[in-house]
């Protein structure tokens, strides 16, 4: 079970200065319309042949637009043993937005 931090908490951790390590895994084009700032960039498909690319010695917070495909990531790294976080309500909950009703 991956641990799960919301994105008010992920907001004061970034205000009162504090390192954070922030992956965004959502696909170029939703990036483009915004992201944390400080935040990587990788797509979560691209997740199996780059997470070598993210550091071991530190915790993770993982970011897509609802927390579904961060929690795939962040599960996926956490097997690898990493200390990943997945970030609740993703950026729809960042940008004050919820789902738009169907």
């Amino acid at each position: 079970m991956v641990k799960t931090i919301e994105p008010k908490k992920v907001e004061e951790k970034l205000a009162n200065s504090e390192k954070l390590s922030i992956i965004d895994v959502r696909k170029d084009e939703e990036v483009a319309k915004g992201m944390i700032p400080g935040a990587a960039h990788i797509p979560l498909d691209e997740i199996p042949e780059r997470f070598n690319e993210i550091p071991k010695d530190e915790e993770h917070v993982m970011v897509c637009r609802s927390g579904g495909r961060s929690g795939k990531a962040a599960q996926f790294l956490q097997e690898k043993g990493y200390s990943v976080l997945n970030m609740s309500g993703g950026m729809l909950e960042w940008n004050g937005q919820t789902e738009p009703k169907k």
